[in-house]
């Protein structure tokens, strides 16, 4: 047998905090890692394996023989084997073969806490140590100011295999051609971050990286690590935020990844009805066990830690909290006291985001959960899950169905459009119009839009508008910002040729103004969760099918007034009330010529009367453009 030192980098602190589940920095000990022994250069590696034997790392350096380098376990019951490969390097590619005391089961995994992993469909893991030089100490010092919830935060979700693909060579853009490319794109389109769906490796193209095996390596369909350091590091320099996909919440079954770990049920919850989910054919993690919790939240500290990532949106948190999620009667046990919450997610969810905020206070974690469940994104120290922000699929889903319906049949809907405002302030809630919109037969959100062309590009243009002036942080799908025709294909580029017609090349314009006017205008993000920043003119006109309401910033002097009008019909000396006196200046209108609109607009300032209206002291009389949205500042 092949010689393997004695060598640990745990210290006993390290072991009694990672059986505490409190030990956060597991990826600083775990793994594979470049270490001189003795004078000697080599590869210590450590994985946990309770349930094990006999570990042997098995590789191109030793032929993948099993036994030729059997790590040593740890004397403190642990579970934790290590030890010390001398001479291998940088570029040695392993896995663990691990024989298991039940029933001498034999698996061979890639290493969890791997930086790198081989290109799919190959499966093993990659010792690596890319020593990267950050150059975004300007865009760390001061990315509090940028994430703050009270900073404008305009979201570009994109998943990177398909925004764009080299055509010639039919192949995924490397993360060193997307610094240049979207970086650009999206400086040029006003965004202030970009969401990548999960860039942790995952073997299986159509998941989408929603079934992750590789949880701390950047997924090596675009390059190395390093590379995807400087990726992040252009859009920092660029001053644009980074919000990765994070999925704690099930992984694959792959034979590599981390099911049936050591023989056991090491990662996995052993009960099935908490352990596998139906829907997505996968594992559930098991919370109440200390190590799995600590493995979970070293990973989320890990892509903020060495990555600079400035905030995780969490996959699918209602399926998480909730026992009898998807399940029938009969699949799932109540929690001790009869109830449907998982207790043991709901005390993960607020150790995470503690540990989050306490290490990194300038960033934002954010739930995607679609439920009612309370307090999401409430403070944990009041009795929340302690989230930055809830993504609001309430919200969304009205929405959208609001929109695709005929203007004609709007009027007897009204409450379809305005009833997110009565839950509005109960959470920190980004508006999302994300991939899952696009998906499965729902159609594209332009092909949602009802009436001819040029209504269907007026009335997209009225949702985004809508969107940017209702209260809440905003998120839109690659190829919304451009009118993308055709659902969204995992394997196929978005549709960029359609930039050559008119109708896309207006809304493009279209999404970067409006970006622009939401960045530069405080009333639309200053107060954005809370009833202070919003008051509504008109909700109830609903046979006329327009609502009215005030955008509020710190100073009453940038309040903004907002009037969608959601007919075709373009209404001539429509009375809004107003709450003071002196003039209305129409700053933003969707439908200028410019936008593809039909150039209707409010061109002279408006003198606003002492005619009470709309239980106000005030009013003034305007000029609504058909499917459009217009908004007014005040002139003394």
């Amino acid at each position: 047998m092949a010689q393997v030192k004695v060598h640990s980098l745990f210290t006993e602190f390290d072991i009694n905090l990672f059986k505490a589940g409190k030990h956060y920095r597991l990826y600083e000990k775990f793994g594979s890692h470049l270490v001189t022994v003795d004078g000697i250069e080599g590869v210590y590696f450590a994985v946990w394996a309770p349930s094990a034997k006999q570990v042997s790392v098995v590789g191109d350096f030793n032929f993948w023989m099993e036994g030729e380098h059997q790590l040593n376990v740890r004397w403190d019951s642990s579970g934790i084997w290590e030890g010390f490969i001398p001479l291998i390097g940088k570029g040695t590619k392993y896995k663990y073969k691990i024989q298991s005391h039940n029933n001498d089961i034999k698996t061979e995994k890639a290493d969890p806490y791997a930086r790198r992993c081989e290109h799919p469909p190959s499966t093993a893991s990659i010792v690596w140590d890319d020593g990267y030089k950050w150059k975004d100490s300007t865009w760390m010092k001061k990315r509090k100011k940028h994430n703050a919830l009270d900073a404008p935060y305009s979201v570009y979700e994109v998943h990177l295999g398909s925004w764009k693909k080299h055509v010639e060579e039919d192949r995924f853009l490397s993360y060193y051609e997307l610094a240049d490319e979207l970086v650009d794109y999206v400086k040029e389109m006003n965004f202030t971050h970009v969401e990548l769906m999960p860039i942790m490796e995952y073997p299986y193209d159509p998941s989408w990286g929603y079934q992750i095996t590789g949880y701390f390596a950047p997924t090596s369909r675009f390059g190395y690590p390093e590379e995807f350091k400087y990726l992040i590091d252009k859009l920092h320099q660029n001053d644009i935020g980074i919000i990765l996909d994070w999925v704690p919440s099930h992984f694959p079954e792959d034979a590599h990844g981390l099911g049936f770990f050591d023989g056991s049920h090491l990662y996995e919850h052993p009960d099935r009805r908490k352990g596998y989910h139906q829907d997505w054919k996968s594992l559930i993690f098991n919370y109440e066990r200390n190590e799995v919790r600590s493995f979970l939240i070293s990973n989320a500290i890990f892509w903020m830690d060495q990555f600079h990532a400035d905030g995780l949106r969490v996959d699918a948190v209602a399926s998480m909290l909730f026992l009898d999620y998807s399940r029938e009667d009969g699949e799932w046990e109540p929690n001790i006291y009869g109830g449907r919450e998982n207790l043991a997610v709901i005390s993960f969810l607020k150790e995470l985001n503690e540990e989050i905020y306490a290490s990194f206070p300038d960033v934002q974690t954010i739930a995607e959960e679609s439920t009612a469940f309370p307090m999401v994104s409430r403070p944990t120290f009041v009795g929340g899950l302690g989230f930055g922000m809830k993504w609001m699929m309430g919200w969304m889903h009205d929405t959208l169905e609001y929109f695709a319906k005929d203007p004609v049949y709007r009027k007897y809907h009204h409450n379809e459009i305005t009833f997110s405002l009565a839950y509005a302030f109960t959470e920190n809630f980004m508006l999302p119009l994300s991939h899952d919109e696009v998906v499965y037969g729902k159609n594209s959100i332009l092909g949602r839009m009802p009436g001819d062309e040029w209504q269907r590009f007026a009335n997209l243009r009225l949702l985004y508008g809508y969107m940017f002036t209702h209260p809440g942080t905003k998120l839109l799908f690659m190829g919304g910002e451009f009118g993308q025709y055709n659902e969204w294909d995992f394997q196929e580029s978005l549709d960029w040729n359609l930039l050559d017609f008119k109708p896309h090349q207006d809304t493009k314009n279209y999404y970067k103004a409006l970006n622009k006017f939401y960045k530069t205008t405080p009333a639309l993000f200053e107060k954005p969760f809370t009833g202070e920043g919003f008051e509504w003119i008109s909700y109830d006109d609903h046979e006329n099918c327009v609502i009215s309401y005030i955008r509020k910033g710190y100073k009453a002097e940038n309040n903004v007034i907002v009037v969608c009008n959601l007919t075709p019909t373009v209404r001539e000396k429509y009375r809004i009330g107003v709450p003071v006196k002196g003039k209305l200046k129409e700053v933003f209108n969707s439908d200028l010529e410019e936008f593809g609109g039909s150039g209707i607009s409010n061109g002279k300032a408006i003198c606003i009367k002492k005619t009470a209206w709309n239980g106000k002291d005030y009013s003034a009389e305007i000029t609504l453009p058909p499917l459009a949205i217009t908004v007014f500042e005040f002139k003394s």
